[in-house]
């Protein structure tokens, strides 16, 4: 019955699956390369880079095999969240809200919304500084206009034209390929750097490696991916649950195949981050940088006018991708939880609530940035959020992805377990770890 009132097939009908929609999705199943891409480059959001910034201008080119190591573990949590969203035909938290008490969807929930809201909060007042150091205006003015623009685009966009620009602005994220260049690292040190692990046991240095991991693997990687998974099936025209339940094999490896070229993407930036303030800052002993855009001022006088230009327009390029992939995610996640429609396909009009969420919430992030808070601040007290939601919710997707009534077929091979339970476990251990350091 309540598969019913909710809209959905009766349990029997979603388990024998339409024979036309079955050939329908192997005759598509070569996939669009971009949603892989798109979750990538919003994990290199402008946190992000103050962190890789930080970690390169403190530690030099010894710290440059992080980026190397956290290419699988980001591999695993984006595509296990997708794999999740194809097969089920719906966003991890309508899953969660199906299959497990309301206790835990409201802990996640919380979790979830406070960790995207201040995120989206300090991404905002990054891109507003990295465009102060390009044009002489307020900071705080910059913000607003930021928010109003991104604000206007999510509502007013198609899925399709958010789609096609983000992949674009997914592009700028190379602006720091260029930067790095022009710093003109060491040859050797770098090769050093990448291929040989140098981990010293003190504060500084395990905070940032722990701070990476936290970073790299956010809790909104996992709503989003899920959820453009289904929006891609809606642009198909599976606009009911049973028609977008189930996946090919073949479907599976293609997003697979996206989800490794978009995480490798991700991987290469984060490394190039680094490798910019590792050849330059870290050379010049300015050691101590707390922001991408103090990043991008701080380059300019050690390796020209130019690299810190191009640092900070990356900031800005990602920034507007990431801000709105974390609003939305958090509205996805909240009308999933009470049941309201949500959906990038569907307009204002259609879905009023969904679009009054993303505007509450990004009104929220910019409200911030006029309150004095300092971000940096605001970025831990997120961390220390995303500690205690981002691991439960990874424990939920491994639990999810070997659930049979959920994944019919299709639950997780052995090795993809492996690495599975391996990412929970450094998920885990790495937000303990951030928690216990910051407590002391």
């Amino acid at each position: 019955m309540e598969n019913k009132a909710r809209g959905e097939e009766p349990v029997a009908s979603q388990q024998v699956v339409d024979e036309q929609d079955k050939k329908g999705k192997k005759k598509s199943v070569v996939r669009e390369l971009g949603l892989g891409l798109i979750t990538g480059a919003a994990d290199d959001d402008p946190s992000a880079i103050g962190t890789y910034a930080s970690a390169g201008a403190k530690f030099g080119p010894s710290f440059l095999w992080m980026a190397p190591a956290m290419y699988p573990m980001m591999f695993a949590v984006v595509y296990l969240s997708s794999k999740l969203g194809q097969v089920s035909g719906k966003g991890l938290f309508d899953v969660i809200r199906d299959h497990y008490p309301r206790w835990i969807l409201t802990v996640a929930l919380v979790g979830v919304m406070i960790g995207n809201t201040i995120e989206a909060a300090a991404d905002i007042g990054g891109i507003a500084a990295a465009l102060n150091t390009l044009m002489p205006v307020p900071t705080k003015w910059i913000a607003v206009g930021v928010a109003v623009t991104i604000l206007a685009f999510q509502v007013f966009g198609s899925y399709r034209l958010i789609k096609k620009i983000f992949r674009w602005l997914a592009l700028t994220l190379l602006t720091y390929v260029a930067s790095a260049l022009l710093a003109k690292p060491n040859p050797l040190e770098t090769l050093k750097g990448t291929f040989i692990p140098h981990i010293r046991f003190n504060h500084e240095f395990l905070s940032l490696v722990v701070a990476i991991i936290g970073t790299s693997l956010s809790a909104y990687l996992f709503t989003w991916q899920s959820n453009q998974e289904v929006e891609e099936e809606i642009a198909k025209g599976r606009h009911r649950v049973w028609q977008r339940r189930g996946a090919s094999i073949g479907e599976l490896k293609e997003s697979r195949k996206d989800i490794l070229y978009g995480m490798f993407f991700a991987t290469l930036i984060t490394y190039f981050i680094i490798l910019s303030t590792a050849s330059t800052l870290f050379k010049a002993g300015k050691t101590d940088i707390s922001s991408a855009a103090e990043a991008a001022e701080a380059l300019r006088p050690v390796a020209g006018n130019a690299a810190g230009i191009l640092f900070a327009l990356g900031i800005v390029g990602v920034g507007f991708l990431a801000v709105p992939v974390m609003t939305i995610g958090a509205a996805y996640d909240f009308c999933q939880a009470v049941g309201w429609k949500q959906s990038l396909h569907a307009k204002p009009s259609e879905a009023k609530r969904f679009y009054v969420v993303i505007a509450i919430i990004t009104g929220v992030a910019t409200a911030m940035n006029f309150l004095g808070i300092n971000p940096m601040k605001a970025l831990v007290f997120a961390g220390i959020v995303q500690g205690f939601s981002t691991p439960p919710l990874m424990l939920l997707i491994m639990l999810m992805t070997n659930n049979k009534k959920i994944m019919g077929e299709h639950v997780n091979s052995r090795r993809l377990n492996i690495l599975g339970w391996v990412t929970t476990g450094a998920i885990f251990l790495a937000s303990i770890t951030l928690i216990v350091t910051w407590i002391l």
